[in-house]
């Protein structure tokens, strides 16, 4: 989802202390029942000039799912200054838990293992005639990965009261269940993955050791359950392929839909419409729009997008000076390399487009970089086409949520290497990723379907896209973890 906020044990003298002091709203006496473990907590704070600390709640489907419950504990990690600072002066809120956990064994578990390495195995990123190299380094990293999760098993064994339900978010923490386990055996515990699964012969990739201690770290849960059939398919392939099968652990499927009544009020809110103003001015009278909004995540497939633009037009040069891309690329992990490089890969493509095809009334891509979450909803009403091209992603929200709030009804170009895929295929006009011919043809097919048609298929995907609304996601996984 494209949310309103920016932006993923120690034994004695092996590594860095971690604390794990009781913050503010936690439950010192150990009595939460619903307990939430995550990398990103659902505020965070910024540390001023003058000292003074400022905080902002966070979005997205995991914040909405949770409103659903009103006692309840979110573990999370101090991701920067301000939170680090917070937790050491003791500010904080009821039901919220953040661990200043090391700066440095943080940056080696989130950036060094869980996004540099997990992320890249599971949406398929290796160029592996040269990479992964699992070197020293990747093992020093490995060691900070496994504290990391340490500190997060023992601050929820901590917490939880007795038979409490735990439920651990993503790749970021998948030794956590099994740590947790084995602290406190009482405890009934969840693990859902938000990214793809990789399937067995990649996931090989990774060191036998390793890919065998992530796969029983999260059997260590009761229950594990993915955003579609084929993700949870996946990961029961590489149990059964590398330990025998799953053991006691339940596998569940949760599709995570839209917030359709949060997006139909807020895309109608003053800000959005002066959004939409602009939008029209940069686009020009009478032009169609082609959409798409992501982060500048290797795995969304921005270059190829515009490469299939480009095609567009080349192929049906009727469409130069009759349609405009607007391509939202708001900047992620920017402290890593490759993604600045991306970054930078998009806007040079973009600049490229527009100097070889635009003239003085007409900018083929119109290109943003500055997150703006009032703008995305903009360019949601306006679009005529939508383009989600992923090489791979776990859901892709931006697919659910552009049918719930368009104005006149979109047509979808949507990857057949997307989770939504499942639900939105038969609607949308479905592209091989890399098919930057095939992409570029479905474009045209998109921009010249009838409004009819396009009426109708946009009503039937809202309607899949919101099925599984965020609140109910998460208590239909809450019980169905309960029920055993």
């Amino acid at each position: 989802m494209v949310s309103e906020h920016a932006e993923h044990e120690t034994e004695p003298g092996s590594g860095p202390e971690t604390e794990t002091e009781p913050g503010p709203g936690s439950a010192a006496a150990s009595t939460a029942q619903v307990l939430v473990a995550s990398n990103r907590g659902p505020v965070s704070y910024a540390l001023a000039e003058d000292g003074t600390l400022d905080a902002k709640r966070g979005g997205g489907g995991l914040v909405s799912g949770l409103s659903a419950v009103d006692d309840k504990l979110w573990v999370c990690a101090a991701l920067g200054d301000g939170d680090r600072e917070a937790v050491r002066r003791g500010v904080g809120e009821a039901g919220v838990r953040m661990l200043d956990i090391d700066a440095e064994v943080h940056a080696d578990a989130y950036n060094g293992i869980a996004n540099s390495v997990l992320w890249f195995v599971h949406h398929l990123l290796y160029q592996t005639p040269v990479e992964p190299v699992f070197d020293a380094e990747f093992r020093r990293q490995w060691a900070s990965y496994e504290t990391y999760n340490r500190a997060f098993a023992e601050a929820l064994a901590e917490e939880a009261g007795p038979g409490a339900s735990v439920l651990v978010q993503d790749y970021h923490l998948a030794l956590v269940p099994g740590m947790l386990r084995e602290l406190r055996p009482d405890l009934t515990i969840g693990h859902f993955s938000h990214t793809p699964w990789a399937p067995v012969d990649y996931y090989r990739l990774l060191p036998d050791d390793i890919a065998e201690q992530l796969l029983r770290g999260i059997l260590g849960a009761d229950r594990a359950a993915f955003l579609t059939r084929r993700w949870a398919d996946a990961f029961i392939g590489c149990c059964t392929e590398i330990l025998g099968g799953t053991g006691r652990t339940r596998i569940g499927v949760h599709g995570l839909g839209a917030d359709a009544d949060f997006l139909r009020r807020r895309s109608r809110e003053a800000d959005v419409d002066e959004r939409m103003a602009a939008l029209r001015e940069q686009v020009g009278e009478g032009r169609k729009t082609i959409v798409r909004v992501d982060r500048t995540e290797l795995s969304k497939n921005i270059v190829r997008g515009l490469h299939a633009y480009r095609a567009l037009l080349d192929a049906h040069p009727e469409w130069r000076e009759r349609v405009v891309h607007i391509a939202f690329a708001y900047p992620s992990r920017q402290d890593l390399a490759v993604y600045r490089d991306y970054t930078a890969a998009v806007q040079a493509l973009a600049t490229e487009i527009n100097g070889a095809y635009g003239s003085d009334s007409w900018t083929p891509v119109v290109l943003h970089v500055k997150d703006d979450f009032a703008r995305s909803l903009a360019a949601y009403r306006l679009a005529d086409v939508a383009l989600v091209n992923p090489i791979r992603d776990g859901m892709n929200l931006v697919a659910k949520e552009v049918p719930v709030v368009s104005d006149h009804g979109c047509a979808l170009v949507l990857s057949r290497e997307a989770g939504a895929y499942e639900e939105l295929g038969e609607d949308a006009i479905v592209v091989n990723p890399y098919d930057v011919v095939g992409t570029a043809e479905a474009l045209h097919e998109a921009l010249t379907m009838s409004a009819d048609e396009r009426s109708g298929r946009t009503k039937r995907l809202a309607e899949a896209a919101t099925a599984l609304p965020p609140q109910q996601w998460f208590l239909d996984q809450l019980e169905a973890l309960r029920q055993g």
